[in-house]
């Protein structure tokens, strides 16, 4: 049996064989507490759910364009300019199956064979991959806790070759939860039109920002850098729809059609269905976002304090989306009934174990001696999860 080289070279996501034990455990009816899942734990709201129903009956259950309804496109540039204030018309943005389409999209319309794509550490485990798939080449630059895992101006300068053609950004981060200041911003945006850079602005938790931090959305900095941006972003975190695929892009109209023609190749349109839910969700009442919003800002609170009451913790109070990435270094190297803590990996697998809590090693973001943790879980489960890591940590010397 023949597989293509370019499948072959791609790697298992690094949180199988933690799924796996995670499943075998739930399937032993043991109580597991989930702390890893990148979603939120709320149903999607029912006045989505009923524009949904209200499409089926109406017949909207054919082919729609390509690239989205036009009445989805529309209100997603509404909807994106209410927020960051920067203008898109319908024929600069597109409808995918999910923002991991839409970033598939994006990186098969501008990365020829062998340019390099920087891509700041930790990162989205899937960039790395997406990059690979289209031939491209990622470049990994590794930031530090100290610089609140974003990336330094310096460090950018220095990743640049003649093969470089773009930078992933996501802001606000998944798996840290940092969020890049507007200078900070200003700082990257001037090397990338110095050296004539894309930016695929991977935004789809800029909704989830807490303390009242002034979100700035990269393509609002100046009309030269929007020009050099693709803005990603999506429905599936901020109203709680991750099942329901729905991701979009804008940019500039040539880059746009040019996605849309791969699309149309690829996947044709996203769910009739999900688009009308889609549409229903960003024009729609926002009381329900906002709710949600307030929950995950008590969580992430309370997640932070107690974190850094465990002997050995250290984790900074991140201003977005809903993770905390504690560092672990402290507990490299300590054992507890002949295992030993070796990496991130170690880590995770003990506190399944363990404690019965399921959490995701920094490795698989590129980044060892950390673990990400997921605040997308009841209070209840947050307080119990605490303790049982609390306990079991406490038993490795």
């Amino acid at each position: 049996m023949h597989i293509s080289a370019r499948v072959n070279a791609m790697k298992f996501s690094g949180t199988m064989q933690i799924a796996a034990k995670a499943i075998e455990l739930k399937a032993q009816k043991i109580n597991v507490i989930d702390l890893s899942v990148g979603e939120p734990d709320f149903p999607t709201p029912q006045r989505i759910k009923n524009a949904a129903i209200t499409a089926m009956e109406k017949g909207y259950t054919i082919y729609t364009l390509a690239s989205g309804i036009i009445q989805l496109r529309e209100a997603a540039g509404k909807w994106i300019k209410e927020f960051t204030g920067v203008e898109y018309k319908a024929n600069e943005i597109i409808v995918s199956n999910g923002a991991k389409h839409s970033i598939y999209n994006a990186l098969q319309t501008i990365i020829e064979k062998g340019e390099e794509v920087i891509i700041p550490a930790p990162y989205w485990v899937t960039y790395p991959a997406l990059v690979e798939l289209v031939d491209g080449v990622p470049v990994i630059i590794n930031t530090t806790r100290e610089s609140d895992f974003k990336i330094l101006p310096e460090q950018l300068k220095a990743a640049i070759t003649t093969k470089t053609r773009a930078i992933i950004l996501c802001n606000p981060s998944n798996p840290t939860g940092s969020v890049y200041s507007k200078s900070e911003l200003e700082e990257i945006g001037k090397i990338v039109l110095e050296n004539d850079l894309y930016v695929i602005s991977d935004e789809i938790y800029s909704r989830l920002v807490y303390d009242n931090f002034n979100f700035t959305s990269f393509p609002s900095l100046s009309n030269e850098l929007r020009k050099k941006t693709i803005l990603i972003d999506g429905v599936s975190k901020a109203y709680s729809m991750t099942g329901w695929r729905i991701g979009f892009a804008a940019a500039e109209e040539e880059i746009i059609s040019a996605m849309g023609k791969l699309q149309s190749h690829m996947t044709s349109n996203p769910s009739s269905i999900s688009q009308y839910a889609a549409l229903e969700a960003i024009s729609g009442p926002q009381d329900d976002v906002k709710a949600m919003h307030k929950i995950f800002s008590e969580r992430r609170e309370f997640l932070f304090i107690a974190l850094n009451k465990i002997d050995g913790f250290k984790t900074a109070n991140a201003k977005g989306a809903f993770y905390l990435f504690p560092e672990i270094s402290y507990f490299i190297g300590k054992s507890y009934d002949g295992v030993i803590i070796k990496n991130s990996f170690d880590l995770a697998m003990y506190l399944i174990s363990e404690a019965k809590v399921v959490i995701i090693p920094g490795s698989v973001f590129g980044m060892e001696k950390f673990i990400r943790i997921a605040y997308a879980a009841s209070m209840e489960n947050l307080i119990e999860g605490v303790n049982r890591i609390k306990v079991a940590l406490n038993k490795l010397h």
